[in-house]
Parts: C-alpha cells; sequence; structure tokens
C-alpha cells in the first residue's frame, strides 16, 4: 500500500476547450469536442478532436522551441493557475527539488513532416531544430524550463499509456526521495503520421468514434495537454493519487490480449496499492477506444476485477483517442468525477454491443463517489491504471 499523493493543481486543455470549467461543462452538458475535417495537407477526411489556437508562433527566448507540441504545452500550463501552484510548491520544496514527467507519444513530429515538405537542394531547412521539436524529450525539457524547474526531468513514451504512467514514475521517484514534489502530465499534438498511420492499420473511424458500440469501427484521434502537481502529506478528504498500477503483457504489436491478461493485472495492482477494493471504486474512466479488439479485451478484463456492478464509460466520444496525453486528459476527467460527482455518459455511443457485459453508462449521471479507476492502455501491452480520489 503507498501513500497517497495530493494532487495540488489540475488542469487539462483539449478539444472541450482550456481548463478544468471548460471539461466540467462539456461533461454536464453531454458535448463533445468531435468534428468532421482535414487536417494539415491530409487526404484523410475524418473525425478529430483539434485544439484551437495553436497557430501563434512561440517567440523571443522560446522561438528555439516552435512547434505545435510544445505551443498546446505552453497554453496548457497558463490554465487554472499551474504556473502559480509550481511557484508555490518552489518555495515550499526550492526548484531543484521539484521533478517533470510528462508522457508523450508523437511530441513535435509535425515539424519533421513540415521540414521535409520544405527540403532545400535535398537538405532540411536550416530552421528545422530536431533537438527541441520532434525530440521526445523536448516535451519535458519544455515544461521543466518554462516552470523554471531544476529537478530531473523525463519523458515517458510507451505510446496511449504515457501520461498515465508517469504518475507511477513520480511516485517511485519521490519516494526514492530524488525528488520532494513532481509536476505531472502530458501533451500529443495532431501530425499526419498517426492520422495517416493509424488510417494504414484500418483503425480510423469514418464516422466519430463510439466506444462499445454494437457498430463500433475504430478510433477519432484528438490533441490535448495536461498537468498535474503532485506532493507527499495528503490528508483526509484531498483529493489524491491513491495507487497505480503497470504491466506488459506483450501479447503483440498493436492489438490486445483478449483475455485482457495484462489490463487485469495492472487494475489489481492499482487498487493493492491503494489499499481498496473492487467495491470502494464508483466509476472507471475505460481506455474505451472504440475499436473492436480494444473494448472486447477490456470488457474482459473489468469483469474479472469488477464484474457488472460498477459504473464505467469512455470519454474519448469527447475528447478523441488523445494518444499520449490520453491518460492525464482522463484522470483529469476521473478527479472531476470524484470532484463533483459527476459520472460521464458514453456520448457518442448509439447502441451498446449486447457482448460488453460491463455497466456502460450511456447518459451522464450525478452520484457521489470516493475514488475511481482510469485505464490507459498502449501498443505492445504497456498497460497502466490509476487510482484518483479523495483520502480516507
Amino acid at each position: 500500500m503507498m501513500k497517497p499523493l495530493r494532487v495540488n493543481a489540475l488542469t487539462a486543455t483539449s478539444a472541450l476547450g482550456r481548463g478544468l470549467g471548460a471539461h466540467r461543462a462539456a461533461l454536464e452538458q453531454g458535448r463533445s469536442g468531435l468534428a468532421q475535417k482535414r487536417f494539415d495537407r491530409s487526404t484523410l477526411s475524418c473525425w478529430i478532436g483539434e485544439v484551437a489556437g495553436l497557430d501563434e508562433p512561440l517567440a523571443g527566448p522560446w522561438a528555439e522551441w516552435d512547434c505545435r507540441n510544445n505551443r498546446l504545452s505552453a497554453l496548457a500550463l497558463d490554465q487554472d493557475g499551474l504556473r502559480e501552484a509550481v511557484a508555490a510548491a518552489v518555495r515550499r520544496h526550492g526548484a531543484a527539488r521539484i521533478g517533470v514527467f510528462v508522457g508523450t507519444s508523437t511530441s513535435g513530429t509535425l515539424s519533421t513532416e513540415h521540414a521535409y515538405r520544405d527540403l532545400e537542394d535535398g537538405r532540411l531547412p536550416a530552421t528545422y531544430r530536431y533537438r527541441t521539436t520532434h525530440n521526445p524529450h523536448a516535451a519535458a525539457e519544455f515544461v521543466r524550463l518554462q516552470l523554471g524547474l531544476g529537478g530531473p526531468a523525463l519523458a515517458v513514451c510507451t505510446a496511449c499509456s504515457s501520461s498515465a504512467k508517469v504518475f507511477a514514475s513520480a511516485s517511485r521517484a519521490i519516494d526514492a526521495g530524488l525528488c520532494a514534489a513532481a509536476v505531472v502530465g502530458g501533451v500529443d499534438s495532431l501530425c499526419l503520421t498517426t492520422l495517416q498511420g493509424f488510417h494504414s492499420l484500418q483503425l480510423i473511424a469514418e464516422d466519430v468514434c463510439r466506444p462499445a458500440d454494437v457498430q463500433r469501427k475504430g478510433i477519432s484521434i484528438g490533441e490535448a495537454a495536461g498537468f498535474a502537481v503532485l506532493e507527499p502529506g495528503a490528508r483526509s478528504g484531498d483529493l489524491a493519487l491513491l495507487g497505480y498500477g503497470e504491466s506488459s503483457d506483450a501479447y503483440h504489436m498493436s492489438a490486445p490480449d483478449p483475455e485482457g491478461r495484462g489490463a487485469r493485472q495492472a487494475m489489481h495492482d492499482a487498487l493493492a496499492r491503494a489499499g481498496l477494493a473492487p467495491a470502494d471504486i464508483g466509476y472507471i474512466n475505460l481506455h474505451g477506444t472504440a475499436t473492436p479488439a480494444n473494448d472486447a479485451s477490456e470488457d474482459q478484463a473489468i469483469m474479472s476485477v469488477f464484474g457488472a456492478a460498477t459504473p464505467c464509460s469512455s470519454t474519448k466520444g469527447y475528447t478523441g483517442h488523445t494518444l499520449g496525453a490520453a491518460g492525464i486528459i482522463e484522470a483529469v476527467i476521473s478527479l472531476l468525477a470524484v470532484e463533483h460527482g459527476l459520472l460521464p455518459g458514453a456520448i457518442t455511443t448509439r447502441e451498446k454491443d449486447p457482448a460488453i457485459r460491463g455497466n456502460v453508462l450511456l447518459q451522464t449521471q450525478r452520484q457521489p463517489i470516493r475514488a475511481a479507476l482510469s485505464n490507459s492502455f498502449g501498443f505492445g501491452g504497456n498497460n497502466a491504471s490509476l487510482v484518483l480520489g479523495r483520502v480516507a
């Protein structure tokens, strides 16, 4: 059983808008941020969760870091008093004692795509900077510099579980004394590599994604960034990270284990670290990508751990699948569920697949809960589950 880590600050920016207020309002209203459109110069027309306001380049000392991914991070860091909360943590612990743990999968890939589009006599443009854009570590280093921190900085790149696993990395670092507090989060921005890549795998839905639907056909890709400040010393009633679980089932490069064994192990471990029983969880935020194989596999795991009673839903119909940012965005949604007793319904699901046995909510419900579990499962069997809630 782990010591809970208090969530001192929290923010999210996605296709639903900027900050916690925009996300809470969308969940309450049952409003999706997905829209049917093309991105950049792609010929693929599909439903995506695009964040508005990312066209303005980073300027001044941040110009060398300019890319869509870092613009998205900077925008998210400006919401919900996140910067002020970090400054307060610096006063308590010192900048060198606060770590940064950021999950990403695409990082600044779009900047590399543009660079190859603009080849000059067969050479990449002189303005192209891999180190501060496409390089996955740039996602963590940019946040560290933006916040003026001097502790360890780590980028986690495990596909769709990336920004769930940063909670586990931060917990271990704090427990080992490597830092006294941590900024955790994730960021992934739209790029053609993921849009066309998932399309080549026949995983992009022509219509909006429909998790757990009898006619589900694939994902809708989104982009997002979110961050949280974690510190020890949680007291009764505080919102906190209560537990985490990780596993690697290594079943297939892009397909989940049909029996959901790795997912099941991650959920068991998260509950054990939290010192909770399945009945203590009031809501499960499913990974729920809306692909036939993923939803069925996760349902197998849910049934083996929780049975059919626990309310659950996928919120990817609101934001799209934000890939490396999915873990933090859905952790934020899970904490909103705990704080406000707001259990989101799967708004884009028309008819639940009768083969899905879990208690999938199709409409948002109001119900007080103490704890929620959030699942994030990535390619290659990289599984992570988080238990988030109020300290007893």
